[in-house]
């Protein structure tokens, strides 16, 4: 069973995720917060499996709350849920330690899908996010290169790709390593970035 806490001021979401869950199997919203400083203490209170959190909230806002959750409680995820739909706060928020990053408008099976990822290691950026007109560096990527990226935005593990892609692990760690070297990139999440940036999951 995977333990959420939700922090949310709007009721009226509060209780359409409540709803939407209630008979779930696999996921179990075990507490709620209306505010950053409410999160920061249950999550100490509860250490759950994931806290999904919008991003602004009263007294502590949900970027201030992720940065010192992130830091406190290494095993506990975060999916930021918001209607930002910005590069720069997108940003901001991984650079803060969420592993998923979805919209509101967009469906809870959408929400239900980035924390069965981000419980799986995985990251997950919602199709809808907008993305901004760079030029792609596409020629120095190999194809198999480009393969990984493109899974690696959808939030594939190291391993699930070795294992869609009939190659070891160490294989696609490797191929990483070089994309960023290639790429000018730094980071753990930098590929992510990019790669989102370059729309390779479309």
């Amino acid at each position: 069973m995977i333990r959420v806490i939700l922090a949310e001021d709007h009721f009226a979401l509060i209780e359409g995720i409540k709803l939407y869950f209630e008979f779930d199997n696999d996921i179990k919203i075990i507490g709620y917060a209306k505010n950053g400083k409410e999160l920061i203490e249950l999550a100490h209170k509860t250490k759950p499996d994931i806290i999904i959190t919008d991003i602004k909230m009263p007294i502590v806002d949900g970027l201030t709350a992720t940065r010192e959750i992130s830091k406190s409680l290494p095993n506990t995820s975060v999916i930021t849920f918001t209607m930002y739909n910005q590069e720069k706060v997108v940003n901001e928020m991984f650079e803060a330690g969420v592993q998923a990053y979805v919209l509101k408008n967009s469906s809870l099976e959408k929400l239900k899908e980035a924390i069965i990822i981000v419980h799986n290691n995985g990251t997950y950026y919602d199709p809808n996010i907008i993305q901004p007109n760079k030029q792609p560096r596409d020629s120095i990527l190999t194809k198999r290169q480009l393969e990984i990226l493109r899974l690696l935005v959808e939030g594939k593990t190291n391993q699930q790709i070795a294992n869609l892609l009939y190659i070891q692990k160490s294989t696609v760690e490797t191929h990483r390593k070089n994309m960023a070297r290639k790429l000018k990139l730094s980071g753990q999440n930098e590929l992510l970035r990019y790669g989102l940036q370059q729309r390779y999951k479309y």
